[in-house]
């Protein structure tokens, strides 16, 4: 593999609860940063992959901590300072009833506002894989532009793409998101979806809960290679028609956010580096798993974590909430 995984998105400054309850209860929250394609890039970096991430910030605190984070876990970091808009901020809470509950303020953030013009000289052009989510597609219509603006240059270079859908339904409505999120995985090598994403893209009935005939019918959408990721149950996959299911790595889940994106890092850093499709598979359920048992979107956990595993908890789903200020 030559040249770097391009991603580009919003990355926010993340105050957590360090104790379990909800905002109004707590006493302390910790600071740390997040973002659904950051969090991909620092996954690949730590996988041996080079990784760029692409963004806007503020110029001020939140932005500088953003970029800090990103850049401090190796990753290439193009962040675009933007003094007239504020970095965005996320809080997450982990609820009493096992829950964890995501709030998000950053309708006209700097983040929101990424333009095609953000995309520098080559950088398209000389990726080893150009990576995009829904979340970038949801952001704002110039967030949208950028993405196709990405699509178009790599469809020239002849530079693959991959897909997570990502969908946030604050963001987007399903009817919008649907024709999106079609439009993008046609063009894309490999497309993720979460089993309810992957029904929202093909309009399927939330009760079907066929999962082959979904990874089929994904990948159908795109050049023949969907994965579907389905939490505590695993995952399963249709690559080039072959149907594959890898059983969840057992942990016990602190926190589920980032989980997802961890899982995407381990099956491109896997797919790059020349495994074959259950290979890829079993490292991204492995990635995955390890991102739920630390209380952060990325931060590097304990490898002995899968050494040591009860079975798999029923708490890891987020609930995420999206508030404008």
């Amino acid at each position: 593999m030559t040249g770097s995984v391009l991603t580009f998105g919003e990355t926010m400054l993340l105050l957590t609860g360090r104790d379990v309850g909800a905002v109004p209860d707590l006493e302390h929250m910790r600071v740390d940063t997040g973002g659904a394609e950051s969090n991909v890039a620092i996954g690949l970096v730590r996988a041996g992959v080079p990784a760029t991430w692409l963004g806007r910030v503020g110029t001020d605190p939140a932005g500088d901590r953003v970029t800090a984070d990103i850049g401090n876990e190796g990753v290439d970091v193009l962040a675009v300072p933007d003094a007239e808009r504020s970095t965005g901020i996320m809080m997450k809470e982990r609820l009493l009833d096992g829950r964890t509950r995501v709030t998000y303020h950053r309708r006209g953030s700097a983040g929101s506002a990424l333009t095609a013009t953000d995309l520098p000289g080559s950088i398209v052009e000389t990726a080893a894989l150009v990576h995009v989510t829904g979340i970038t597609l949801a952001l704002s219509e110039s967030a949208r532009d950028t993405v196709t603006a990405a699509l178009d240059r790599a469809s020239a270079a002849g530079v693959p793409v991959s897909f997570d859908v990502n969908h946030r339904p604050k963001l987007i409505g399903a009817d919008a998101a649907r024709d999106r999120y079609r439009a993008v995985a046609a063009r894309s090598e490999v497309v993720f979806a979460g089993d309810d994403e992957a029904r929202l893209v093909l309009g399927r009935d939330e009760q079907d809960d066929d999962e082959e005939s979904l990874a089929h019918e994904l990948a159908a959408l795109g050049r023949g290679r969907a994965v579907v990721k389905l939490g505590s149950r695993g995952a399963v996959a249709s690559i080039d028609g072959e149907f594959l299911r890898r059983r969840a790595t057992p942990v016990r889940v602190v926190d589920p956010v980032g989980a997802g994106d961890a899982f995407v890092a381990g099956w491109l850093a896997a797919s790059l580096g020349g495994a074959d499709a259950a290979e890829a598979l079993d490292r991204a359920a492995d990635a995955g798993a390890l991102a739920c048992t630390v209380e952060s979107d990325w931060r590097r956990p304990d490898p002995e974590a899968l050494h040591h595993a009860p079975d798999p908890s029923d708490t890891d789903h987020a609930v995420h909430d999206r508030v404008d200020r």
